[in-house]
């Protein structure tokens, strides 16, 4: 009577031509990354009212790290809800917030090295404040002021971008910036001053996890490979389409163990659990020159932007309720208190000044004129003006010349401008 062998090596039974799987005589299907068919683990320091939570270990963090954390922060809802407003009041033409996701931000920036290479989404605006980038800035950019050095006004709000603070600017088309990301930090691995000391941290939604370009941008990373760490944030919504409807599988982290990669699943609600994550998947992407993927798990509290109401497919309790039972700033709050690093006391002094600083940048900003309106053609091609650029400045130069100083909307719109449009005129007069 013979036995029937249900696992066993390749040896005896042939050669594999592209794997070293072993061998199996045992018809078997499997829908799971984990060996006993359960979901991947979310990993958390902090339960919901600030405690370490049992067998978990506190990163290293001091006191005046902590605060600095905080205080990034409250910051993004005080600013949040002032241009959430305006934008509903007309001065800005757009708006997106980062309600509920401020520990996911605030807590990968921390752990990024101040010259890491971003790449943001739309929602990482806490990012480029957390390395000094600062809220006139950030107005400025709202605003398309002069004082907008992101795009001097001809972009969208929320499309921000510094060289200086090494992020890339915001695109609007979804997922592009994830294949970039992969190159950006191919070349980082190609520099000999960057090698080994570098990465490239990528910022999405589980909904563009969907695109294509998440594909490509994981497959690069992982085979090339390239020091890159890919951030989703799994919000629960993909503007209107809830998580359930965007995949089956286990999330995106699932996704992760098919490119390779090594991967985690973690409390985006904690902040020191996206601290440690955060810190451990730089070590691994920069040291080993591989992708690493970070899934963050979070809720998106606010409307997807100021052009949705999420209210049409969510039921308004179940918003409250979030923000009430799992709000990532009053957990860390709790958490500082307990460790006596902060103070009722100190909490309404930085509410009242944060709120004031912003109602100062806000008015500062909304104050200012627009850019040169000759700036419209400048900084898109390097080396040689391309004809058609100088053709379209010379014809708007002679539509202003024409029409500028006769037409009651072209005056009124001209004077928003630095120079009400006079260098344009003039550099049109000059190139005849």
């Amino acid at each position: 009577m013979s036995t029937v062998v249900s696992h066993s090596t390749t040896e005896g039974h042939g050669i594999l031509p592209s794997t070293q799987s072993p061998i199996t005589s045992k018809l078997h299907f499997f829908n799971s990354v984990t060996g006993d068919g359960k979901q991947i683990p979310t990993y958390r320091v902090l339960d919901g009212v600030g405690n370490l939570i049992e067998g978990a270990e506190l990163p290293q963090i001091d006191r005046e790290l902590a605060r600095k954390i905080y205080e990034n922060m409250v910051l993004l809802p005080t600013m949040d809800n002032l241009l959430y407003n305006i934008q509903r009041q007309g001065k800005i033409s757009f708006y997106m917030t980062a309600y509920g996701e401020e520990a996911t931000i605030i807590g990968t920036a921390a752990a990024l090295a101040p010259d890491d290479e971003v790449l943001g989404q739309y929602r990482e605006m806490g990012v480029l404040l957390w390395r000094g980038w600062g809220i006139d800035a950030a107005m400025s950019q709202c605003f398309g002021n002069e004082d907008d050095m992101s795009s001097k006004g001809r972009q969208m709000p929320v499309h921000w971008g510094s060289p200086k603070y090494h992020f890339h600017t915001i695109s609007s088309p979804l997922a592009t910036q994830i294949p970039q990301a992969a190159g950006v930090a191919y070349a980082l691995r190609r520099d000999p001053l960057r090698r080994g000391k570098n990465c490239a941290a990528v910022y999405f939604g589980e909904g563009a996890a969907s695109e294509g370009d998440f594909h490509a941008g994981m497959l690069f990373a992982s085979t090339i490979p390239s020091p890159t760490i890919f951030v989703a944030r799994n919000n629960g919504f993909a503007i209107s389409t809830p998580s359930s409807e965007q995949y089956f599988g286990d999330g995106i982290a699932a996704r992760g163990a098919g490119y390779g990669m090594d991967t985690i699943r973690v409390d985006g609600n904690d902040v020191l659990a996206v601290l440690a994550a955060t810190r451990e998947a730089r070590r691994r992407c920069v040291d080993n020159s591989r992708g690493v993927l970070i899934e963050a798990m979070t809720y998106r509290v606010g409307h997807h932007s100021t052009s949705d109401d999420s209210f049409a497919y969510r039921p308004r309790q179940e918003v409250e309720d979030r923000k009430r039972i799992d709000n990532p700033i009053a957990r860390f709050r709790l958490f500082l208190h307990s460790q006596g690093w902060w103070s009722d006391d100190e909490e309404e002094a930085l509410k009242a000044q944060l709120k004031s600083d912003v109602m100062r940048a806000f008015k500062r900003a909304e104050g200012m004129k627009r850019h040169e309106l000759k700036e419209m053609f400048t900084d898109v091609y390097g080396g040689e003006e391309p004809a058609n650029i100088t053709e379209q400045r010379a014809e708007l130069a002679e539509l202003l010349k024409k029409y500028g100083g006769a037409w009651e909307p072209w005056k009124a719109e001209l004077k928003k401008f630095k120079d009400n449009g006079e260098s344009l005129v003039q550099a049109g007069a000059k190139a005849k």
